[in-house]
């Protein structure tokens, strides 16, 4: 199942959730454009989990909904290549990569198999929107979409600096 999501041009206020049909799958809640933390909520609007950065760093925490640790979302130095890594703990290290021109990322783990990929689907002059496609059940959906704002986020902070 696809699930398609966004970002907003100011960062602020929340986006719908939709699956491939295009019915209701849950919603983010961007909170603030003066600070990058946001809440994933489910169709029953329920919170499955939030994520913001580390204070001065470039590391996006991923937290459940009691604010229990899921994993941390890093950039990883790469030439060309667009690379990330998302330590889940117990649950598994992987690694987030694109071609450098390209829009389409692949999330593989520790043995390079791909579980889950995500593209971003808005053109140029266009907030972010994303399809995900998740192959696995060592991390849920709505992780999945806190990882992917993490990684706009993370590139937002580096185009700008």
């Amino acid at each position: 199942m696809s699930l398609y999501f966004r970002d907003k041009f100011f960062s602020s206020g929340s986006t719908g959730i939709m699956n491939e049909t295009g019915q209701s799958a849950g919603w983010v809640n961007l909170k603030s454009a003066f600070s990058t933390s946001l809440e994933v909520y489910d169709a029953n609007d329920t919170k499955m989990c939030e994520a913001k950065f580390r204070f001065f760093s470039m590391k996006w925490e991923v937290s459940d909904s009691y604010g229990a640790p899921l994993g941390v979302l890093r950039p990883r130095m790469s030439f060309m290549n667009k690379r990330f890594e998302y330590d889940a703990g117990e649950r598994g290290f992987y690694l987030i990569e694109s071609p450098a021109f390209s829009k389409e990322y692949v999330i593989m783990n520790r043995r390079e198999e791909t579980i889950a990929s995500f593209a971003q689907t808005s053109g140029w002059m266009q907030s972010g929107a994303y399809c995900l496609w998740n192959e696995t059940r060592q991390l849920g959906d709505y992780e999945l979409i806190a990882v992917i704002m993490g990684v706009n986020e993370i590139r937002k902070r580096q185009s700008s600096s």
